[in-house]
């Protein structure tokens, strides 16, 4: 029989079990995974996840996630909801996962919420930092796993330009690995830039939603402007193309974090789940 912390693990008894939702906020490096969703053989955050709380209800369970990250990206405001057979405590759950889990992922809370509560459908904005050094030394040690080292100027004043051309609704489908029936069709909130007094330059996108190696790909062509390689209207002009761009440079992994997801009043929650899963129709050519 395989135990845990608390006790042995059971199996779930016979009959219906009355559920109830619960959302987690996740935080995790995202080095040594193969990005959050489950994959067979491979180690991933979602499934790290699922096993120890299984485990802990004993009963197989399945998360929800607001943004599944890649390989390599890591988080510290990644938000995921589960439906639980058991009413568990909230202390005591975050205290039982801290112990069933590996270093490199931690539950930093856990919340009753709404069965009207949806992490993925009902999340209004979700906010990326991307990170880079530019001192000539590169990334320091503490920082190595989530901040590029790059070798290059970055205009600062050029890369602000650029990115707020790409504000507003748009297809990203230049910016944007194909996904057969995904929309690429997205609302860009904010893309600004900064940096601090050690060298480190920030990269803060927050849209409603991202497509697949969106942030990543938008990085990446900023960067091109920062050195000089391309002008400031170039990216801009990506938004008239329907596929993507193989001319634009995907920037490192390690570099990126989800940082934070916006969700509603819970009175709000359903109406804005219904918005979220009506597909975006195409937008007319530029």
């Amino acid at each position: 029989m395989t135990h845990d912390i608390d006790g042995p693990v059971l199996p779930p008894e016979d009959g219906p079990v009355a559920v109830h939702r619960v959302r987690l906020d996740i935080a995790y490096d995202g080095t040594d995974f193969s990005g959050w969703a489950m994959q067979p053989t491979r180690r991933t955050v979602c499934g790290v996840l699922t096993d120890a709380l299984s485990r802990i209800v004993r009963t197989p369970v399945t998360l929800t996630v607001a943004g599944r990250t890649d390989a390599g990206v890591h988080a510290s405001g990644q938000v995921a909801h589960v439906d639980l057979p058991v009413a568990e405590d909230a202390d005591r759950l975050v205290r039982r996962l801290a112990r069933l889990l590996p270093p490199d992922v931690r539950v930093r809370a856990v919340t009753s919420v709404p069965d009207e509560f949806d992490a993925r459908f009902s999340a209004l904005r979700r906010h990326y930092v991307y990170r880079l050094a530019t001192a000539p030394h590169g990334a320091e040690p503490l920082r190595a796993r989530d901040t590029v080292s790059w070798p290059h100027p970055i205009d600062l004043d050029a890369v602000a330009a650029a990115s707020a051309l790409l504000l507003g609704e748009h297809d990203f489908a230049a910016f944007c690995k194909r996904r057969d029936g995904a929309t690429t069709v997205r609302a860009l909130e904010r893309f600004s830039w900064t940096r601090d007094d050690d060298g480190v330059v920030r990269a803060a996108v927050s849209a409603d939603a991202f497509c697949h190696s969106m942030v990543r790909s938008l990085v990446g062509a900023m960067l091109d402007v920062g050195r000089g390689r391309r002008p400031v209207e170039w990216p801009g002009g990506l938004l008239a193309r329907d596929l993507r761009a193989n001319d634009v440079l995907v920037a490192p992994a390690h570099g990126l974090s989800l940082v934070r997801v916006d969700y509603p009043p819970n009175s709000e929650l359903a109406a804005r789940a219904g918005v979220t899963r009506n597909v975006r129709a195409p937008l007319e050519p530029r």
